[in-house]
């Protein structure tokens, strides 16, 4: 049977609005998929539907649909997306809405059952994270668009693929395979060069979407459509493949991928093999992320130019402590971040910021009296004083967690195009989910000698966030540099080069398949992305600080 091609044209709520029909038109394609659903889309889309109780859903997708929806129906290729977030059945009528409009005769199907606010009182969006059979129900009806709620990223992929080569539960090894390419082209242009740490060995002004060659055993090629911008490499893939990710085991509803069995070859320009990739049954439960309110949050940042910089700090710090005696908020946090320099040529470089956050579940607490607070400062205060913007009147914040439910507890649901209702019964193997031993590590290199220098010019990284985790993934670039990295970079390396982790739970997971290891840091996001805890609330620059960090390298790499 012929590879399936699946590509990608969006990795996240706002992505570029023309890929879709840049996909469309690049290249031969059989199915396309849009990834619109984080943690924080999620609590967005909860903030819009309080308001609008028929919203719900990314309405950017029926935007890109009335582009190029007939552009798919000519060219034959169905397209899937998790668009339809808390309300996948209100953005299906929007489409067949739409269709209709357009004199399109397609059928629609979605995918429900993810929804368990109701039964997590207090929370603005409660969901499981689905996996891919109720995908490949709606594509075996005969579907030509899909929308999902939340659904694992993956399972964008793994449904068209099982749909299309027959795949069942229980064929662990292809689903894993499945899982692995899903994972990779689940966030657009992270996977073609884009947010790339080697970003300058290509044009990666404007990076192509990717797309997979799926075979009927789960291998896949990564690649992208002729001419366009960015890169396909090793790298490339291999940075996708530890985004938000942690250990050997990569869980889902449907398998367990091993990531520490994944094979990587580059298989011509722009090409990338992905193949040896190994699945078990997967966990007998499923994620549910939890999105509720969190209070209210409110900052401020006073600009500190020129001397005494530490003694100006201090004089604000004391005169709003003494201002917010009265009231003060559950939370206040100040962070002074030394921008300036000494003898600057410019106001800019001569300055130093001093930010303040404050959080209380009384909007009151956080809205004017703070602004008051701070503006009344004007002329009171140290010697050229300003602000970057004056405080406002403090907004609502938002907490995630996740806890885990029983398989069978969640209603998973395919809607076909002519209304049927199919169940999609839970797995019926399932594997407690337990950490990988540690592989042995590599031959250490020969001692010789050593230059102080950026870690960055022998490994990459990538890193990112998970409810209050984050993950920061490092690979190197030879046989020879993992050698040296998989024995220098051990998790108490990593807390003396990244200082804010030295009090928090790291811990480091080997992949030497992928010359890599992943440091998963518990509690440095605090309650979640939206709570903005922070100056880097996604830790997507995380990876990029350790890689700033000097070590001692041998100088046979450098």
């Amino acid at each position: 049977m012929n590879a399936l091609r699946i590509g990608n044209f969006s990795g996240f709520y706002g992505d570029r609005a023309d890929a879709l029909r840049e996909m469309l038109t690049g290249g031969e394609i059989d199915v396309l998929t849009g990834d619109y659903l984080a943690e924080l889309t999620m609590l967005i889309l909860a903030r819009d539907r309080l308001k609008d109780p028929s919203a719900g859903y990314a309405r950017t997708f029926l935007r890109q649909l009335e582009d190029c929806l007939g552009l798919a129906q000519e060219r034959g290729v169905r397209i899937v997306a998790n668009a339809g977030g808390l309300n996948p059945a209100g953005l299906a009528e929007a489409v067949r809405e739409l269709a209709d409009r357009l004199g399109l005769p397609v059928r629609v199907a979605h995918v429900e059952g993810d929804d368990l606010t109701a039964d997590h009182p207090g929370t603005l969006a409660a969901h499981a994270y689905l996996g891919g059979f109720g995908i490949a129900e709606c594509l075996r009806a005969g579907a030509d668009v899909v929308v999902t709620g939340r659904v694992t990223d993956a399972a964008l992929v793994t449904g068209p693929a099982a749909a299309h080569f027959g795949w069942q539960p229980g064929e662990y090894d292809r689903l894993a395979g499945a899982v692995v390419a899903g994972h990779v082209l689940e966030c657009g242009t992270q996977a073609t060069g884009g947010n790339y740490a080697f970003f300058r060995e290509a044009d990666v002004r404007r990076p192509g979407f990717p797309l997979a060659e799926i075979h009927s055993d789960g291998s896949s090629v990564i690649t992208k459509h002729p001419g366009t911008g960015g890169l396909v490499d090793t790298g490339t893939v291999t940075a996708q493949l530890l985004y938000e990710t942690g250990g050997g085991r990569y869980a889902g509803p449907d398998v367990t991928a091993r990531l520490d069995t994944v094979l990587l070859s580059q298989d011509g320009p722009d090409r990338v093999r992905i193949e040896g990739v190994r699945g078990e049954a997967p966990p007998p439960t499923l994620k549910v992320g939890l999105n509720r309110l969190g209070g209210f949050r409110n900052e401020v940042v006073f600009v500190l130019t020129g001397l005494d910089i530490e003694a100006k700090a201090d004089l604000v710090r004391a005169q709003l402590a003494d201002a917010l005696t009265e009231s003060p908020p559950a939370e206040i946090r100040w962070d002074l971040v030394r921008t300036d320099r000494a003898d600057a040529a410019t106001e800019e470089t001569a300055s130093a910021l001093l930010r303040l956050v404050v959080r209380d579940p009384d909007q009151r607490v956080v809205g004017r009296a703070l602004s008051g607070a701070a503006i009344e400062l004007a002329l009171a205060s140290y010697p050229g004083f300003h602000v970057l913007a004056p405080p406002g009147k403090g907004a609502p914040y938002g907490v995630f967690e996740d806890e885990a439910v029983p398989q069978d507890a969640v209603g998973h649901t395919a809607v076909l195009p002519d209304g049927r209702r199919v169940p999609v019964p839970p797995p019926q193997d399932t594997r407690p989910l337990h950490a990988v031993p540690q592989p042995p590590l590599p031959r250490p290199l020969p001692v010789g000698p050593t230059r102080r220098a950026p870690l960055g010019l022998v490994a990459g990284a990538r890193s990112g966030d998970k409810g209050g985790s984050a993950n920061v993934g490092v690979w190197a670039r030879s046989k020879e540099a993992w050698r040296w990295l998989a024995h220098e970079l051990t998790a108490d390396r990593f807390r003396e080069l990244i200082p804010e982790s030295r009090d928090l739970p790291v811990t480091r997971h080997l992949l030497p398949n992928l010359r890599a290891l992943n440091f998963v840091v518990d509690g440095i996001l605090g309650a979640g992305v939206a709570a903005q805890a922070r100056f880097d609330p996604q830790a997507k620059a995380l990876g990029e600080w350790l890689r700033s960090r000097h070590l001692d390298i041998p100088e046979a790499l450098l």
